[in-house]
């Protein structure tokens, strides 16, 4: 029997062995956080792929949420004002987190404390807020963000 499946508006990544659902408006800056943390891992040695950019489908599988890509996508990614790129992806990942672009001059200074994203399948993830267009990068952002015990 096949897992039903919800198809959302988000992007979704791999750094190490950690799954991040990547949530926000139209023009949040989804894409460019999910580029930037990929690229960050990358140059640390670290390993990290694109899931899906845009749409991302999920599913409930051994009671793990997992997220793919929709075929007419994979493998492509928005830089916003630039265009449509080709990029390196993995097929499925299971999503562990989800991370909210925020911007610190016009977001809340602090985020709500054990925040969740609720999920249309009826589960929901852990949620982190990570700058952009802040000095830290994203990738650091994240990294001081994440328990000690969970290896980017």
């Amino acid at each position: 029997m096949t897992a039903p499946v919800c198809n959302i508006h988000a992007t979704a990544i791999v750094l190490g062995t950690t799954g991040f659902l990547i949530t926000g408006a139209s023009g949040s800056g989804k894409s460019a956080l999910a580029l930037s943390c990929i690229s960050e891992a990358r140059r640390r040695g670290r390993f990290a792929a694109l899931v899906a950019d845009d749409r991302v489908d999920l599913s409930l599988e051994n009671d793990r949420i997992i997220a793919r890509c929709p075929p007419s996508i994979r493998g492509l990614i928005e830089i916003r004002g630039g265009g449509i790129v080709a990029v390196e992806t993995v097929s499925a990942c299971v999503l562990d987190w989800a991370i909210m672009p925020v911007r610190p001059s016009r977001d809340a200074r602090l985020p709500p404390e054990n925040e969740r994203l609720q999920l249309e399948i009826g589960r929901s993830l852990p949620l982190l807020r990570v700058p952009v267009e802040n000095p830290v990068s994203p990738f650091d952002a994240l990294h001081a963000l994440l328990p000690k015990n969970l290896a980017l």
